[in-house]
């Protein structure tokens, strides 16, 4: 069984920053593609930034500047480090885990960020 635990969401104005971090236990042999999508009131959810076990990246045009995606493979752990935060940022970001072809995937619970203005 695979879990994931999400952490850093919050309430933050608008330019601020805020940290992701996702940890993934278990079984996660066959699972090299870590990365957060969002979901905003409202709307489908969305790839934010998704990155392999060899570290190629995959960011959204809409974060590109603004956010970076990393991974520490010894913790098995993901981050999302978002600057200059928007009120369209305002979304349940999940943390996910998969397989290359999508053959398997795991969801994190989601936090939830608020960009304030």
């Amino acid at each position: 069984q695979v879990q994931l635990v999400e952490s850093g969401g919050g309430l933050v104005q608008v330019g601020g920053s805020l940290r992701l971090s996702c940890a993934a236990s278990g079984n996660t042999v066959d699972l090299n593609t870590m990365g957060w999508y969002r979901q905003g009131p409202g709307k489908p959810r969305e790839l934010v930034a998704d990155i392999t076990s060899g570290g190629d990246r995959n960011v959204a045009d809409s974060v590109k500047a603004r956010f970076t995606i990393s991974r520490d493979a010894a913790k098995n752990t993901v981050y999302l480090q978002m600057n200059s935060l928007k009120p369209e940022d305002t979304a349940v970001y999940y943390c996910s885990l998969r397989s290359h072809n999508w053959s398997l995937y795991y969801w994190g619970q989601g936090t939830q960020v608020t960009v304030s203005s």
